[in-house]
């Protein structure tokens, strides 16, 4: 924490709190900064295969600098060294989606929100292209898991990995993702979704697996679903879709 404070001295400025936000802290340590001017969160990972995280994440976030269109945390710096790589980002003022079904008291505020989360995805899904990809992204995402199970970095096995290798879903257009889009990486702000975090895996890829990933917690509620595609009308993930992304490839990553 503090080789990290020492590189972001320029940005932060004088300190006046930092604070540990325990239940972000899945991957990473996460802190946050308050300054004289400004608050902050610090994202600090430690783990090999965390630390590539965090450093993908930077790399989003920094991309995403000069543009308006796809709602993110804005980036402030990224530094690593021996031990522990640390990302700097705006605080935003909002709770996650996870948090913010718990609190609603009625179930009508519920599906409000979640139609609003399918409105916020499908409007990334349909956004112009921030990203360029050269390559397929699950064929791409497909070699990663090996390595991640072959290390013993992932909860899916070598067999199911090969199973997911013969047994591909038909290609579909590519599009903007999140790539780990479930209702802990999404803030909701006055009442509706309206800011991505945790955006590693955001890329030019395939739209299906944002799909199931964020209908996995309600997908058995058909109140919730249909109101999730209310706001999602582009696309509804087959039973094999969903089997596939979220029980299948989500296992390595």
């Amino acid at each position: 924490m503090r080789n990290s404070q020492a590189f972001f001295k320029d940005v932060l400025g004088e300190i006046n709190k930092i604070e540990k936000i325990p239940e972000q802290g899945c991957t990473s340590e996460v802190s946050m900064i308050v300054t004289e001017d400004n608050t902050y969160i610090l994202k600090s990972a430690f783990k090999e295969r965390y630390r590539e995280w965090l450093k993908m994440e930077a790399e989003v976030l920094e991309s995403l600098s000069f543009q308006s269109s796809i709602s993110v945390p804005r980036f402030y710096g990224f530094t690593e060294d021996e031990h522990a790589s640390h990302l700097l980002m705006s605080f935003e003022e909002g709770i996650t989606l996870t948090a913010a079904l718990r609190n609603a008291v009625t179930n009508q505020e519920k599906r409000r929100l979640i139609r609003s989360f399918g409105q916020f995805i499908m409007q990334l899904h349909e956004q112009e292209h921030v990203f360029k990809a050269d390559s397929d992204w699950l064929e791409t995402q497909l070699k990663r898991a090996r390595i991640y199970a072959e290390s013993g970095q992932a909860d899916g096995s070598l067999e199911l990995l090969e199973q997911l290798i013969a047994n591909k879903p038909k290609r579909v257009k590519q599009t903007m993702i999140h790539g780990d889009c479930t209702t802990d990486n999404v803030l909701v702000i006055d009442g509706e979704v309206r800011m991505f975090i945790d955006v590693a895996g955001m890329t030019f890829g395939d739209p299906r697996y944002d799909e199931a990933l964020a209908i996995r917690k309600f997908r058995h509620n058909p109140e919730w679903l249909a109101s999730f595609y209310e706001g999602y009308s582009r696309h509804r993930v087959t039973d094999e879709e969903f089997s596939y992304f979220e029980e299948g490839l989500y296992e390595f990553f």
